[in-house]
């Protein structure tokens, strides 16, 4: 169906990670690519929260380990980027640098935040040149569940 995915993947919920990347591998066209990516949010005053100045560099290795070890688990042959900055605009620029013709991105609860400054997905909805998916999380079936404790797991 698609020859470029472009998966916009946090590090949230392992449970989500793995939803989008099933998803992601059951629509790319034989021979086609997905492309996993995260994006770490630009920290613009990181010396002032003494934060060490190693920080980002510890964090684009931690994720594209991790990334790279569920993609292996999982079977799924992924290109993994790691990126500093804006969300919404390097999943957008990545896709029109990419030519892909999908962006697959997983929902969240809105919150205040999100009414105030829009979400990460609404961004890129709203400025992506190609089509996006947008998956969201299966109902858990009661408060408390096992399904919806595993959907938290951190990636």
């Amino acid at each position: 169906m698609y020859r470029t995915i472009i998966c916009g993947i946090g590090m949230g919920s392992r449970q989500t990670a793995i939803r989008i990347l099933r998803r992601a591998a059951a629509l790319v066209d034989e021979g086609g690519s997905v492309i996993v990516m995260h994006v770490i949010e630009n920290i613009p005053h990181r010396h002032l929260m003494d934060l060490p100045e190693e920080f980002e560099t510890n964090a684009v290795v931690d994720a594209e380990k991790k990334l790279s070890s569920l993609c292996k688990e999982l079977e799924i042959p992924a290109v993994i980027e790691v990126r500093i900055g804006v969300a919404a605009s390097l999943l957008v620029s990545s896709a029109r640098e990419k030519s892909a013709d999908l962006i697959l991105l997983s929902s969240h609860v809105p919150d205040i935040t999100d009414y105030v400054f829009s979400s990460i997905v609404e961004k890129v909805v709203r400025h992506a040149g190609c089509s996006v998916l947008v998956d969201r999380r299966p109902a858990p079936a009661h408060e408390g569940s096992a399904s919806q404790a595993e959907d938290v797991a951190p990636l």
